[in-house]
């Protein structure tokens, strides 16, 4: 998870992925477009996005293709953020629990 970590850490990597997401299978030079900076740049992060195993390739002849894969990001979103979510939603069920027995209470002394 640390090359995960570490290729999300930038935002030029970040940006990649976003634009593999909207059209995914891009060679270099069509995800040059989206970026301000040089080709060779554009490669380093990608191999590190690959490291990562955050992108993937697919020759088709001569042309490179870059696919984004979502799994890594998945893992990390099961790991570490969806368990920190589950004691939030608790307790806002909780809250919400509190809340309506107050209301319901609150009827009940209103009719007395």
């Amino acid at each position: 998870m640390d090359k995960v970590f570490k290729a999300l850490a930038d935002s030029n990597r970040r940006k990649l992925l976003d634009v593999l997401y909207v059209d995914n299978g891009q060679t270099l030079n069509d995800l040059c477009r989206f970026l301000e900076m040089s080709r060779q740049a554009v490669t380093k992060h990608l191999k590190i996005l690959e490291a990562a195993n955050l992108v993937s390739v697919i020759w088709r002849g001569r042309e490179k293709l870059h696919y984004l894969n979502p799994v890594p990001i998945h893992d990390i979103h099961q790991r570490w953020i969806n368990k920190y979510e589950h004691v939030h939603l608790d307790g806002l069920a909780k809250l919400k629990q509190n809340l309506e027995e107050g209301i319901r209470n609150e009827k009940r002394t209103a009719r007395k």
